[in-house]
């Protein structure tokens, strides 16, 4: 419900202005836009995930966790292990393994990559803009696939060793989050011309706002810096009189921004349309 009241919703009148008036701003406000519907979307997203997960748990049931920090990817394989795992998982084993997976051949496992984001596309909406999403993202996987790095980060993040990233690891998980993001912005788009037009702008008008709108700085980094600590330490164990501390400071801060932002107008769950 956090995720969802005080994040996502936050940042969704800031990210449709940003979107609907795109021709008229400077390519850094369309840099923030895109990084905020990045987070937008997977905050809403597992948000609802996991109200689905703690409401089946009061009726006895478990459900498998659909996302694992996958902002903190290293590469476009890796990421799709982390985003939307059931999903990823049904068509991996139903459309995927069906094909002939990457057992017959490369020529066959590329049509298959193909095919198998093209479907994901269309999945979401008959819009061409989901479709070339789904396209740009086999177009990434495959260099990944091809050098046989894309099955590299098979275990889960939480319980690595290290606690700060090496610099390799750093840049990647940048640089992947950088072609997520860009991906992004044909699944917020309302057709693929102003996709591109978003794009083009981004990348060729360099004027930069004088001021860094709110939401990011003050709901978004917090919890960027929550899920880092969380991915080595799945439950931080500072105890003090029996309490854990963490969890306390947590639960104070999240009551105080739902208060501040019980005034804002309900944001639907961007997947119920899906």
């Amino acid at each position: 419900m956090f995720k969802k009241v005080v994040i996502a919703d936050s940042l969704a009148p800031v990210v449709d202005d940003i979107f609907s008036n795109y021709q008229y701003l400077g390519g850094g406000i369309l840099w923030l836009g895109a990084i905020y519907f990045a987070f937008q979307i997977y905050y809403d997203f597992s948000g609802y995930s996991d109200i689905a997960i703690g409401v089946s748990k009061l009726l006895g049931f478990k459900l498998m966790s659909n996302f694992e920090f996958p902002y903190f990817s290293r590469n476009i394989g890796e990421f799709w292990r982390r985003w939307h795992i059931s999903l990823s998982t049904w068509f991996r084993d139903y459309i995927y393994i069906p094909l002939g997976g990457s057992k017959e051949g490369k020529l066959k496992s590329i049509r298959n990559i193909f095919l198998i984001f093209t479907v994901s596309g269309f999945w979401h909406g008959a819009n061409f803009s989901f479709v070339f999403w789904g396209l740009f993202h086999s177009l990434l996987f495959i260099p990944s696939f091809l050098l046989n790095t894309n099955r590299k980060y098979k275990s889960s993040i939480i319980g690595e060793k290290t606690f700060f990233p090496t610099p390799i690891d750093f840049l990647q998980t940048v640089f992947t989050f950088f072609l997520v993001t860009v991906g992004w912005i044909f699944f917020r788009s309302e057709n693929i011309s102003e996709s591109f037009d978003f794009i083009f702008k981004m990348f060729l008008d360099f004027s930069f706002p004088n001021q860094i709108r709110s939401p990011l700085i003050f709901y978004v980094l917090p919890l960027i810096v929550l899920e880092y600590l969380m991915r080595h330490y799945p439950r931080l164990n500072f105890k003090f009189r029996n309490q854990y501390i963490f969890d306390l400071v947590f639960l104070t801060i999240l009551v105080i921004l739902i208060i501040f932002n019980f005034g804002r107008a309900q944001v639907n769950f961007i997947y119920f349309q899906f």
